[in-house]
């Protein structure tokens, strides 16, 4: 599991280098393949390919012509590619991600539990003032006993 944030950089050439405290969990656990895309454009997800790879299989047991579905295949595929990890735990983040992301340069990388979603860091900041946590959030996770 990815928990927590970590500083990173993208270099010139437009890789993540991945922090090493993600980089031995995705090694270790799942390998060098990924699957990077967004839903909205504001950050970039890193999956392993094999929890991507769930993903689509849940998604193939939707009706093909479910709106949710067709909405949510438009954006990530949109913004989607495969990539791999080299040897030096680096990623090409694809220049149409980057740019809607507005990633360069220093980055936060952030652990999602299954995957690493990667921001901007005063975009990732605006964000957190614009959509604050609230006592209806603290309830509605309540009811899952957290």
């Amino acid at each position: 599991m990815f928990r927590g944030n970590a500083p990173a950089k993208i270099d010139d050439k437009g890789r993540l280098k991945v922090p090493n405290v993600f980089r031995s969990v995705l090694e270790s656990k799942y390998g060098r393949e990924l699957f990077l895309t967004s839903l909205t454009g504001e950050s970039v997800r890193v999956y392993p390919l094999p929890v991507w790879l769930d993903i689509e299989q849940k998604l193939g047991a939707m009706p093909s012509t479910h709106p949710s579905r067709l909405r949510f295949f438009d954006r990530i595929s949109y913004f989607g590619q495969l990539a791999e990890l080299d040897v030096q735990g680096r990623v090409l983040i694809p220049a149409r991600l980057r740019d809607a992301a507005t990633i360069a340069g220093d980055v936060d990388v952030l652990g999602l539990l299954s995957y690493l979603d990667v921001w901007n860091h005063d975009r990732f900041l605006n964000k957190l003032q614009r959509e604050p946590y609230t006592d209806e959030d603290a309830r509605a996770l309540s009811e899952f006993g957290i």
